[in-house]
């Protein structure tokens, strides 16, 4: 009798003790439960783990429910914001697990809307190699890109310039950068060791090409608003002088985007649609290494989200833009919104003694000045 009274009297301490600290208590006898995150549902994803103290789920979703066997645990929630409760594991081990609401990629970008028009610090004039450089000549010739770009308008060759690149390079993001870095070189180091490059080298290889066919571009390292990160995304933006605008083109995921009438859209028009929530269209054949394919949650609501809150080009969109040369000065400026943590100093400088290369950044809150168009 003492026995079958050992369980309830243990139950009921916990329950006492926890109740003081007004700490919700549920109990489970199994160790893998369940969890509707959001709208994802996560059939036995979760291990009650009583040594983890507390044992954290992180999620950005507004609403999270835990299943056990005996319980149902449902919290709506709010972002920097905890929630903790204890689990009873089997009658005897408690578990503290806590909820952690940070805030979703979208909502970090939103917090990043405002930029300063009126910021007029001195930042370097972006200039563009012109098309009858020795170097973008060989490409042209090399690579076929006049059959490659076709006779259809401007934009038709913009988007098979695209899908060339995406096709005839493999992406890989855990790659070493190949020692020269143009358009030639990469695609030849791809096929001769049967790899692929990162998206950098991707954006490097769809620039050129572009430089080459006549048409200004630049590659845009796109970064969250951490300094200190494990990924970001680098892809292009070409100019349409038909269109008077930039339009958006990823190599990596080859990809563009349009608004609800069809009309494409370039990077600055995708972050303020993404803020406004205003309507995206992703082009249906967008896809990593023709492997999986990409949605507009996931590919620009998610991941390009997170990585559209600072913006960076090189000042010249050239030939062998980030090649090793002894000597070489490079200049990067980079677009920050009001809110961002790195807001000086406005220039720094950088050197490396052994190459006696040089590198100059500059910081912007003008969008105006770094979207600038290339007529002028």
């Amino acid at each position: 009798m003492k026995r079958l009274l050992s369980i309830p009297l243990l139950l009921f301490s916990f329950a006492s003790s926890y109740a003081q600290k007004k700490i919700p208590v549920y109990k489970s006898n199994t160790a893998n439960i369940s969890i509707l995150d959001g709208k994802d549902f996560k059939a036995n994803s979760w291990t009650i783990s009583p040594q983890v103290k507390p044992d954290v789920y992180t999620t950005s979703n507004r609403k999270v429910a835990f299943y056990t066997d005996l319980d149902t645990i449902i919290y709506n929630l709010k972002p920097n914001n905890n929630y903790d409760f204890y689990i009873i594991l089997k009658g005897k081990d408690s578990a503290l697990t806590r909820i952690t609401c940070i805030p979703s990629y979208l909502e970090k970008l939103k917090s990043g809307s405002q930029y300063n028009l009126q910021d007029n610090r001195f930042v370097p004039a972006f200039t563009y190699q012109s098309k009858e450089d020795e170097h973008l000549k060989r490409i042209r010739k090399d690579l076929n890109l006049d059959s490659v770009a076709g006779t259809g308008n401007e934009v038709s060759q913009m988007i098979n310039l695209l899908h060339f690149v995406h096709d005839v390079i493999r992406h890989n993001g855990n790659s070493n950068n190949p020692t020269l870095q143009n358009a030639i070189d990469i695609i030849k180091v791809c096929q001769e060791q049967q790899r692929g490059v990162n998206c950098r080298m991707m954006a490097t290889v769809l620039n050129e090409c572009y430089l080459a066919m006549g048409f200004k571009s630049r590659f845009v390292t796109c970064m969250p608003r951490e300094l200190k990160f494990d990924d970001c995304h680098v892809i292009n933006m070409v100019y349409s002088t038909e269109l008077k605008k930039w339009l958006w083109m990823d190599p990596t995921f080859n990809a563009y985007v349009m608004n609800e009438k069809g009309d494409l859209l370039g990077i600055e028009e995708v972050r303020e649609r993404l803020i406004k929530e205003q309507p995206l269209i992703l082009n249906p054949d967008a896809n990593w290494n023709r492997k999986s394919s990409q949605t507009k949650e996931g590919y620009l609501k998610t991941y390009m989200a997170k990585n559209l809150y600072r913006l960076e080009c090189p000042v010249a969109s050239t030939y062998n833009t980030e090649t090793t040369v002894e000597g070489k000065a490079m200049t990067y400026i980079q677009l920050i919104p009001l809110n961002a943590v790195n807001q000086s100093p406005q220039k720094s400088e950088q050197r490396n003694e052994e190459t006696k290369m040089t590198w100059t950044n500059y910081l912007t809150n003008n969008p105006k000045l770094f979207w600038a168009s290339p007529e002028g």
